[in-house]
């Protein structure tokens, strides 16, 4: 389990100057944009404008604070207006953004067609971990409040703040407890082999 702390994140702007993104964690570890299966980051929008296009590349967007926000994909409107619904959108698709009520921060999943697959759940309460199912990793992000995951066979409690992060990695990602005193995000990520 390797704790990723918030206040460790660099913030990188966007290139439309509507935001910026600081990455929570990518596979492989380092890949830029050109070469990771998938990446996770936490983007504050600032204002209304088109989003970049991604061929090859599906997201996973959920809104993580502020007032919620109109997208429009390929034409067709989805009203994003509530926090922590994961809404999912090719990112090849023509899209274009509309805050509802001031900025907001996304946490956002962006998988590499045919290199990596994602499920996003929101938590809150007590989970165990890891989901079921064939994960290679799963990354847990504090979206509101603070969380503690408890490490399977003892061991201290990892305590994480808003918007810190940790990520359980291998072919079975050790097991763990979750416990939340407001939301946080578990994304169960599975990259393809070959």
């Amino acid at each position: 389990m390797r704790t990723l702390r918030a206040a460790d994140r660099t913030a990188a702007p966007w290139s439309n100057g509507g935001g910026v993104t600081r990455e929570v964690a990518a596979h492989p570890p380092g890949a830029g944009w050109d070469g990771f299966a998938w990446r996770v980051s936490l983007a504050d929008v600032t204002r209304d404008g088109p989003y970049s296009p991604l061929p090859g590349v599906r997201r996973i967007l959920t809104v993580a604070d502020g007032g919620g926000l109109e997208l429009t994909v390929d034409g067709a409107v989805h009203h994003l207006p509530d926090r922590f619904r994961p809404f999912a959108f090719p990112g090849a698709a023509a899209t274009d953004c509309r805050l509802l009520a001031g900025p907001v921060v996304n946490l956002n999943v962006m998988l590499r067609d045919g290199r990596a697959e994602a499920a996003v759940e929101m938590v809150r309460g007590s989970r165990a971990l890891p989901p079921a199912g064939g994960t290679d990793a799963v990354l847990v992000v504090a979206l509101q409040g603070a969380a503690r995951l408890m490490p399977a066979g003892g061991g201290p409690p990892v305590r994480l703040a808003r918007f810190d992060a940790a990520l359980l990695t291998g072919p079975q990602p050790a097991a763990a407890a979750l416990r939340t005193e407001g939301t946080a995000a578990v994304i169960a990520l599975s990259t393809a082999v070959g």
